[in-house]
């Protein structure tokens, strides 16, 4: 059966002032729809699977303290619908969470892995192909889809994945005027350098490694048995008192002692050298925005004919200034820029962020230096 799992963990440490401790970036209202009213990226990920998973077969993976705050945003999800992490353990112990309590529940669950972090569009086509991902995995269980993104910069801060042989066992691994969309995976690279990725992209091997797969559950935990016995073997005892009266004591001792890396880390790049599983990629041909960072997100919005943008609830004036990007969420502040250009500003109640765009990495680090009470 299918199923589907949305990650929802991220803290979203580079959408600070406006991302903080208590609101995680899935959960700000701050992305406009067609009508004008705001949603959070979780509302509009959860969006994106209707008519392509049945309801009762897609889950959340996230911090268990944001579990009420979920259930207030999207009622559709059940309880037992929102895996709740009691500690962030990185992505591959999301995955294999999910898929220990998928293969308990259903020996023959294959699942997608999805992300909150992400525009996609147009959906018809993102649909298109995670039907592909599963029809693949459902004539091969050993087969590892991950999902790739034509690069339209070298961009450093995502993941490459390299087109490998294509794959033709399916009527649907070609697409409109016989477009090839199914290939074997040569290799992951992660987060190159400038002049690797200036290569990659000019080469039209390699596209954006965009953090969704699909995979069978059983696959991924005889994975993690061969390539992170230390996660395997947590995430046994995990499923076995799942749905007992033990669940949830297991979960909160054992979960926190995972060891923390990737699923790209732990079970794709050495999935790709073992003979017993077949890592395979389908060319998702969609416009794909990861909005991680206030640079990303004000992409989201119409820049005015000096490049400016500013959106919230509050006011914004420019003057003489160019390129400048202000979220202002106070409606009686208003803030006011003249002479400035490739600025980001950001204002809250609680603080006011002002940086260089091209400094946007850097908030990362600023973050971990704020006491508690400004995170």
């Amino acid at each position: 059966m299918r199923h589907a799992m949305i990650m929802a963990g991220g803290s979203g440490t580079r959408l600070w002032p406006v991302s903080r401790d208590g609101q995680p970036k899935q959960l700000i209202e701050f992305i406009p729809d067609e009508s004008g009213k705001n949603r959070s990226l979780l509302e509009i990920a959860a969006g994106r699977l209707e008519g392509l998973v049945d309801a009762e077969n897609r889950l959340i993976c996230t911090g268990e303290r944001y579990r009420e705050q979920i259930r207030e945003v999207l009622p559709q999800f059940g309880d037992a619908q929102i895996l709740g992490e009691p500690a962030p353990r990185d992505t591959v112990n999301a995955v294999g969470f999910t898929a220990a309590v998928l293969a308990k529940q259903d020996p023959d669950a294959v699942f997608a892995v999805l992300t909150a972090d992400h525009l996609i569009e147009p959906n018809k086509t993102f649909q298109d192909r995670l039907r592909l991902g599963f029809e693949l995995v459902e004539e091969d269980p050993s087969r590892l889809v991950t999902f790739s993104i034509k690069p339209t910069y070298p961009a450093t801060g995502f993941g490459y994945v390299e087109r490998g042989a294509p794959i033709d066992t399916l009527p649907t691994c070609r697409g409109d005027n016989n477009v090839q969309l199914a290939f074997a995976v040569s290799k992951f690279v992660e987060k190159p350098p400038l002049h690797m990725a200036q290569a990659y992209v000019e080469s039209g091997l390699f596209g954006w490694n965009s953090g969704m797969f699909v995979f069978k559950a059983q696959t991924v935990l005889d994975c993690l048995e061969r390539f992170k016995p230390e996660s395997f073997e947590g995430l046994v005892k995990i499923q076995s008192a799942w749905g007992t009266a033990e669940q949830d004591a297991v979960l909160a001792e054992v979960y926190p002692t995972l060891p923390k890396t990737s699923v790209d880390y732990a079970i794709m790049e050495p999935a790709s050298a073992d003979s017993k599983v077949r890592v395979c990629m389908v060319e998702m041909d969609v416009k794909w925005l990861d909005v991680g960072s206030w640079p990303s997100f004000f992409e989201t919005l119409k820049a005015d004919s000096s490049g400016n943008r500013a959106t919230g609830a509050g006011h914004a004036e420019f003057e003489n200034s160019r390129g400048v990007s202000v979220f202002n969420s106070e409606s009686d502040h208003t803030v006011a820029l003249v002479g400035c250009e490739g600025l980001v500003v950001v204002h809250t109640p609680e603080a006011t962020l002002v940086m260089p765009e091209e400094k946007a990495q850097e908030l990362k680090a600023l973050w971990e230096k704020l006491r508690p009470g400004q995170k």
